[in-house]
Order: C-alpha cells, then structure tokens, then sequence
C-alpha cells in the first residue's frame, strides 16, 4: 500500500508539473501578445483573423502583411480560445526564433509566415507527445515528425500543440493531465476527439491551419461537432514518421486545405520519407468544372441518423442536382458487421493485450473504460458474458465477441477478408460510374462525457478508416427547432440502450452546426477536395 501510494504520488507530481508548463505557456502567448499590441497599436487584429488562408498566405508572400502581424494576431486569438475552451496544451516558444528566421528564407515555401496548431500525439522536437498518458510526461522528440518538417520548409510556423484524449481511442477530448476540453460554439458540447484541440481551436478562430489525425474519425468528428472542414487522407499519401497513431490530415475551409495539400504533397515529403509515393497534388483534377456523378445514402442502417443529418444529406443532395451534378443511390449493406468484425477486432485482434498494456501505471482509464474492462477480461469470462448479453443486448454481445484472442492465422484470414470487402466495395463503386460519394456525418455535437458511453456510434466515419478511403467534412447546416421536434421520436435501429442514450445525446442543440461526409476512391484527395468544394460553394 506504501509503494502504491508513492507510485500514485509521484505519478500526481508530474501531471502537477505538466500542468504549470501548460499555464506558463499561456502566461506566455498573453505576455507576447501583450508586448506586440503595445508596440503596433495601429494593427488591425480583426482584418487579420478575418482573411481566408490562400488570401492571407499571398499576402504574406508579395509583403503586403508583416509576418509578425499574423503571427501576433493569432497568437492572441489562440490564447482566448485556450481560455475559453483548454485546448492548447504548449506554446512552442521556438516559434519566435523561426518567425525571426522567416524574415530571411531566400525561398518563400506555399505556407510561408502561415501560424499552423499541431496536435498533441505529432512530434515535435523538444516537446512531449503525450497522447494524454503520464508515462509519455517528460520525453520529448529528439527530432520533428517528417510532417512538421515539411510545413517549416514550406515557411509555416508551428505555435502551439493542442489537447487529446487519453489513448486517442475516443471521439471526447479529455485526459487526467490537461483535462477536458470544451466545443467553442458551445461549452456544454465536446469538440469532438481525438483531433478535439484542434477542433477547438481552429474552430473558434484561433488557429487558420490545423493538422491532426485520423484511426476511426479523429480528424472529421472534430470538423463537424466545430463547423469546420477537414480531410483524411488515403492511409500512405502522407509520412507517418513522427506521428504516434492514425492518418495526418488538415483542418480549415476547403481552399486552405488544397493549399495545405499542395505543400505537403512536395518534394520536401518524398526526398524525408521514401515510404511515401511521389504523387504530387494534381491541380487539373482539383479545378476541374465537369459535372460529377455522385453516389449517396442517408442512412447506414446501424446508428440512426439524427433528423438534422438526414436533412443534411437531402438538401445537399438536391442543390447538388440543381447545379447539374448527377446523384445516384447508393446501397450500404452488413454495416454491423464490417464495425465488429473489421473495425473492433480488426483493432483489438490480440484480445485487446497490447491496448490495455497502454494503460499500465496510469490512474485513470479515461473514455476507454469498456474496451480496457474488456481487453483485461479473461477469455472465457468474455465469452460467457457474450452469450447471457446475446439475447438481451445484441451489439453488447457482439463486441465481446470482436475483442477475442486472434491466432495469426485468424489475422492473416481477416487481413484477407477486409481486403476482398474493399473490392467488392469498389466493384459496386464502378458498376454505378462514380466519381465521388455524398455521406452522412454524425452530428450535431454531443454534449460532454457522452462519446465514452457510444463507442458504437463511429459507423459513418470507421467505415472509410477500414476501406482506407479518403473522405472529407463540410458543414452545410444548423439544427432547427423542427429537427429538435423531430428528435422526440428517435427510436434507433435496435432500441437498446446505446440508442436511447444518443438520443439525450442529440437533445437541445438548435444552432449546432451539422456536416455532411465527401469522399473518393484510394489516392484521389483531389477529386475529394474538388468535391468538398463544390458542397461547400452550394
């Protein structure tokens, strides 16, 4: 008991610690603010804030705005919604002295000047990628993700390194070291996870340039919870070196994601990290103008979509025809099964082992409390409960049953049955003549602590995690009154408990932003983005 209490108390010592660098870093930005304001009061902060990222990078480019205005104005920003909402975790003090360095680059890069917030779980050096565990406290990269990299060499400025979930297993965005962070359009809301400092900040203003990941709808929940955009790349068109877990992806409105994705997508990246094609960002798919075929669906027949998501498909889908584009129905089948049988034991092949591993010698198990139950579960406890929770909760049942112990045979069987269902996914593709397809995003935001209580509500983004598929949010809507109305008679497909508890989850959320989900076959962001575009022009 003696040791466990030392263990504990020195386990609280470091979080204390984390947490007083995370208020100096915000003494800090308030002092640097404070001292820019003093010296430039002529500064027109709120013009700044207001310019859209290809704008603001060309006039950073031609010289027409200082570097140290934008950098200043945002710094400011960014500390009021860190207040607001507690979603940045560091300010990277370094980002002054490249700032100073900027000045002198011979060779302006596409970002140049451009203040970009990194997530928490992306390296960069000198600094922790917690992931929100106290074990990962006090070991900071010896070098910057090849990410990182490649946004320096492109003049972009990374100022701050944003909030997580403890694991990232989770679409909440809370962890015993930084706490909770909060949605800047309402407090009572999550920002979604486990991008949700990034969702946060960029989402409130402070931050024109967000880069996350995505393991099962990291980047998108964040996006649409926040009404932003943002991308999730094809698994391997971006490096991974450097990151801690899922695909790199942006946030901001779709242009600065084009442009995002220009830079990125450089010589810069291919020369750092060889595993990556050398495809460069095709602009002729990008600014193509011809009509596009799109297949769609309001529903996956396993989460019930809120009254605000079908209509957001239904509007979207009709000012899309209007403006000439071709929109087909497009059938989703065995979305049951593809969640448990690809996405959960897909993540949890060796009885979820190596998950709960993550989590020895920390003090809390944050918004993975039923995974980590499970993964610590003997086999045969979890095979006893599946069957007695079969009759009663079937999809309780089924996730038991996905977190069994694999052999490798079994994983190499699954490997091959994830890879035949996207073939048969693309073959129905192909056989409609798609070029892109319109989907349902969840949303609006949930209130705070729900994400960990519906774990099985991640359908509409998981599906295109485990095809690997590029897809991307745009927020096209509010909820109204009517959708609030409606909402009184949401029943969910199986009528359990999870569905009634999404159901309170929805409730009381007229004016939240709700999203629709663009996406395009392996390797094609272009044709993604062009779309996202379009949706978004609309």
């Amino acid at each position: 008991l003696l040791l466990r209490w030392r263990r504990r108390r020195a386990l609280w010592r470091k979080v204390a610690e984390a947490q007083e660098r995370q208020e100096l870093s915000l003494v800090r930005m308030e002092a640097a603010a404070q001292r820019f304001r003093e010296q430039n009061p002529s500064v027109k902060v709120a013009s700044i804030l207001s310019l859209p990222l290809p704008e603001l990078s060309r006039k950073l480019r031609d010289g027409s705005l200082p570097l140290d205005h934008v950098f200043y104005a945002y710094v400011g920003k960014a500390l009021q919604i860190a207040i607001e909402t507690n979603c940045i975790t560091e300010f990277l003090q370094e980002s002054e002295t490249q700032l100073r360095r900027a000045k002198l680059m011979e060779k302006q890069g596409l970002l140049y000047g451009v203040p970009v917030s990194i997530k928490d779980s992306i390296d960069c050096q000198g600094h922790d990628s917690t992931l929100g565990f106290i074990k990962n406290l006090n070991k900071p990269a010896a070098e910057d993700s090849v990410v990182v990299q490649v946004l320096k060499r492109q003049g972009a400025i990374p100022f701050v390194k944003t909030n997580v979930p403890q694991s990232l297993i989770s679409y909440d965005c809370k962890n015993l070291i930084f706490g909770q962070t909060r949605n800047p359009l309402m407090f009572t809301r999550t920002p979604g996870g486990s991008s949700g400092g990034e969702g946060a900040l960029v989402g409130g203003g402070g931050s024109i340039l967000g880069i996350g990941t995505d393991v099962g709808g990291s980047l998108r929940f964040p996006a649409a919870f926040c009404g932003i955009c943002a991308i999730k790349p094809t698994g391997k068109r971006l490096s991974k070196r450097g990151v801690m877990a899922g695909v790199v992806g942006q946030k901001a409105d779709v242009e600065s994601l084009a442009l995002c994705l220009r830079a990125l997508l450089s010589e810069d990246m291919f020369s750092l990290d060889g595993t990556v094609p050398p495809l460069p960002f095709n602009e002729e798919v990008y600014s193509s103008t011809k009509p596009l075929r799109i297949g769609y669906y309001e529903t996956d027949f396993f989460t019930m979509p809120s009254p605000a998501m079908r209509r957001a498909v239904r509007e979207t889908k009709q000012l899309l025809e209007e403006a000439g584009h071709t929109l087909v129905p497009f059938e989703l089948t065995n979305v049951e099964y593809v969640m448990f049988n690809y996405c959960v034991r897909g993540m949890f092949s060796d009885g979820g082992s190596s998950f709960a591993r993550k989590f020895k010698g920390e003090m809390e198990k944050g918004g993975s409390g039923l995974f980590f139950w499970l993964a610590k579960a003997p086999h045969w406890l979890k095979t006893l409960l599946s069957w007695i929770s079969k009759p009663f909760v079937p999809r309780f049942s089924s996730i038991i049953r996905s977190m069994k112990e694999n052999t490798v045979d079994e994983v190499w069987s699954l490997h091959h049955e994830i890879e035949d269902f996207c073939h048969q996914f693309i073959a129905q593709w192909k056989q409609l003549n798609l070029d892109v397809m319109l989907c349902p995003m969840l949303g609006p935001a949930l209130g705070i602590g729900y994400p960990a209580k519906l774990s099985v509500a991640v359908s509409y983004t998981m599906l295109y995690n485990a095809l690997d598929f590029p897809a991307g949010v745009v927020p096209v809507t509010l909820v109204t009154d009517e959708d609030e109305e409606q909402l009184k008679g949401y029943k969910g497909y199986y009528q359990d408990w999870w569905d009634r508890t999404l159901a309170k989850a929805f409730r009381g959320s007229v004016g939240m932003p709700v999203a629709v989900q663009c996406v395009a076959l392996p390797w094609q962001e272009e044709l993604c983005l062009r779309f996202m575009k379009e949706v978004e022009t609309l």
